[in-house]
C-alpha cells in the first residue's frame, strides 16, 4: 500500500471538504490545520479501486439490484393490502371510510419522521449498518402485522412497519451517488427506482386474488418470505459511502503504526455528540434555507398525495362504478404501472443525454436534470381529468385506466428528476437532501388520501379530479422558474447552507 501523503492546507468548511471526495483528481484539502506527524487519510489517486466509483460495473448493478429488490419489497406494503382492506374492516367490526383509507396510508405516517433520523445517521456511521438494522427490523414488525388480532394492534405496527421501511426509500438515493458518477448517474438512478415504483403496481394485482382466495394476512406473509430473503442478501452488500471507508482505512492504518495519527479526509475534530446533532438538523437547514429544495419538495408532495389518492381509491371506484370483484379490481393498477415504466424509460434514456448536452466546461449542472418536469406536470393533470370524467360516466373500464397511465408516466416525469437534482446537487449530503424531499411529500402521502373518499362523495369522480388537476397545473410555472433561475438561486451566497 503506498504511502498517504502529509497535505496542510488553510482552514475550509466541512462541506467543502467533503464534497471533495467526490472529486478524487482534485487536491484534497482539511478543515483544520494538522502537525507533522498527522497524515490525512484520502483515497489513492483517481483510480483507486477502493473508492466505490471505481468498482466493476458487475459490482455495481449487483448493490443497485439489491436495493431494488429491497425497495420493490417495501413499496409493496402499501397498496398489496389495499384488495384486503374491507376484509379486515369485515374481521374486526369496522365500516369507517376513513379509516379504511388509513390502514393504508398508516404506513406512509412515519416517513414524514424518521428520515431526518435515519438519512443523518448513514452519513454519520455508513449505509451498512442502518439498512441492516431496517431490513431485519422491517422482517419483524411485519410478522406482527401478520397474526394481529385487533385493529389497534395492526394500525401500532403497521407505523413501526413504515419506521423500518422509509430506510431503503431514503438511502438507495444516496447509494446511487456514492455508486455513480454524475454523467452516468441518471440511468443508474432510473434503474434503482423500478423497485419502488413498481411495487405499489404490482402489489394490488397480486394482492387482489391472494385476498379473494385466502386472506388478507397472506398479504402479510407474502412480504414476510420476500423479506427474509432479501434480509439475508443485504448482507451481502458493502460499505459504500465514502467517508465511512476512509474513516475504517485510517484506523487501519493507525492500527498498523500508532507512530503517527491518521485522519481520514474530511473528519472534524468535533465530538460524536456535535456531529450527530448536526446531522440530524441537516435536511431541516436544508428545507428552510434552500428555496430550491423547499420547492421542489412541494412540487413532488402534490404529485404523491395524488398517487396515494389513486391507491386508497381505486378498489373503491372500479368495484362501484365498474362492478368489478376484488381479483379484478386490483387490475385496475395496472394502467399507472404502465405510465411508470414509461416515464421510467424516458428519464432513463434521456437524463444523462441531456445532462452531458448542457453541461458546462465538462461539469454537469444539476438543473439540466430537470428538463422533463415540464411535461411531467402537464401530463398529471391531464391525466387525472381524463380518468376522473371516464369513471364518472362509465365509459368502458380501459379509459379511466388509459388515463391513470398518463397519470403514472407524469409522476415519473416529476418524481426522477427532481431525485437526480437534490443527488446532483447535495452529492455527499444527497441522503439528507432526499431525507428533507420525503418528509414533505409523506405528509402528504398521510393526509390527502384521507380527503379523497369524501372529496369524490361531494364532487363526484370527474369534477373531483378536475379539482385536483387544476391545483396540480397551478405548479407549472415553478417548473419554468426553477430551470431559468434555479442555478443563480442555488449558487447565491444568501441560500448557501452551512452543513
Amino acid at each position: 500500500m503506498s504511502e498517504p501523503v502529509l497535505i496542510a492546507k488553510p482552514r475550509l468548511s466541512q462541506a467543502e471538504v467533503v464534497e471533495q471526495l467526490y472529486q478524487p483528481d482534485k487536491e484534497l484539502l482539511v478543515d483544520s490545520p494538522i502537525n507533522s506527524n498527522e497524515v490525512i487519510v484520502d483515497w489513492e489517486g483517481p483510480d483507486d479501486p477502493d473508492n466505490p466509483l471505481n468498482w466493476s460495473s458487475a459490482r455495481k448493478t449487483f448493490i443497485i439490484a439489491i436495493v431494488s429488490a429491497v425497495t420493490f419489497n417495501i413499496s409493496l406494503v402499501p397498496t398489496i393490502f389495499a384488495p384486503g382492506v374491507p376484509l379486515l374492516l369485515s374481521e374486526f367490526h369496522s365500516e369507517s371510510p376513513s379509516l379504511a383509507s388509513f390502514v393504508v396510508s398508516a404506513y406512509v405516517v412515519p416517513f414524514a419522521i424518521s428520515p431526518l433520523v435515519v438519512a443523518p445517521l448513514s452519513e454519520l456511521y455508513g449505509r451498512n449498518i442502518v439498512m441492516n438494522t431496517a431490513n431485519f427490523a422491517f422482517l419483524v414488525f411485519t410478522i406482527v402485522c401478520a397474526v394481529s388480532n385487533g385493529i389497534a394492534l395492526f394500525l401500532v405496527f403497521r407505523v413501526f412497519q413504515g419506521v423500518a421501511g422509509c430506510v431503503p426509500l431514503v438511502l438507495g438515493g444516496g447509494m446511487i451517488g456514492d455508486l455513480v458518477p454524475p454523467e452516468k448517474r441518471g440511468r443508474a438512478l432510473s434503474g434503482w427506482q423500478l423497485g419502488p415504483l413498481l411495487g405499489p403496481v404490482i402489489g394490488p394485482v397480486a394482492g387482489g386474488y391472494i385476498a379473494q382466495n385466502v386472506g388478507w394476512r397472506w398479504l402479510f406473509w407474502l412480504v414476510v418470505i420476500l423479506s427474509g430473503i432479501l434480509t439475508l442478501l443485504y448482507l451481502l452488500i458493502p460499505e459504500t459511502y465514502h467517508p465511512t471507508l476512509l474513516a475504517r482505512k485510517a484506523a487501519r492504518l493507525q492500527k498498523e503504526d500508532g507512530g503517527r495519527i491518521y485522519i481520514a479526509a474530511g473528519s472534524t475534530r468535533s465530538t460524536a455528540r456535535e456531529l450527530l446533532l448536526r446531522s440530524i438538523i441537516r435536511p431541516m437547514k436544508m428545507l428552510i434555507k434552500s428555496p430550491i429544495v423547499l420547492i421542489l419538495s412541494l412540487q413532488l408532495a402534490v404529485v404523491y398525495g395524488y398517487v396515494y389518492i389513486l391507491f386508497t381509491t381505486f378498489i373503491f371506484v372500479f368495484e362501484d362504478q365498474y362492478q368489478f370483484k376484488a381479483g379484478a379490481a386490483g387490475l385496475s393498477y395496472l394502467g399507472l404501472g404502465v405510465g411508470f415504466l414509461i416515464g421510467l424509460a424516458g428519464t432513463g434514456l434521456t437524463s444523462d443525454y441531456i445532462a452531458k448536452k448542457e453541461a458546462e466546461g465538462g461539469e454537469i449542472k444539476p438543473e439540466s436534470r430537470l428538463a422533463p418536469l415540464l411535461l411531467g406536470v402537464l401530463l398529471v393533470p391531464a391525466g387525472l381529468i381524463w380518468y376522473g370524467w371516464a369513471a364518472e360516466y362509465k365509459v368502458h373500464w380501459i379509459v379511466p385506466i388509459i388515463g391513470t397511465s398518463l397519470i403514472g408516466t407524469g409522476t415519473n416525469l416529476v418524481w426522477i428528476p427532481i431525485q437526480s437534482y437534490l443527488i446532483d446537487a447535495f452529492t455527499i449530503y444527497a441522503a439528507s437532501a432526499l431525507a428533507a424531499n420525503t418528509v414533505v411529500r409523506s405528509i402528504f402521502g398521510v393526509v390527502l388520501p384521507l380527503a379523497g373518499q369524501p372529496l369524490y362523495d361531494k364532487l363526484g369522480l370527474g369534477w373531483g379530479n378536475t379539482l385536483l388537476a387544476f391545483i396540480a397545473l397551478a405548479t407549472a410555472p415553478l417548473t419554468w422558474l426553477i430551470m431559468k433561475y434555479g442555478q443563480r438561486i442555488r449558487l447565491h451566497p444568501r441560500f448557501q447552507i452551512d452543513f
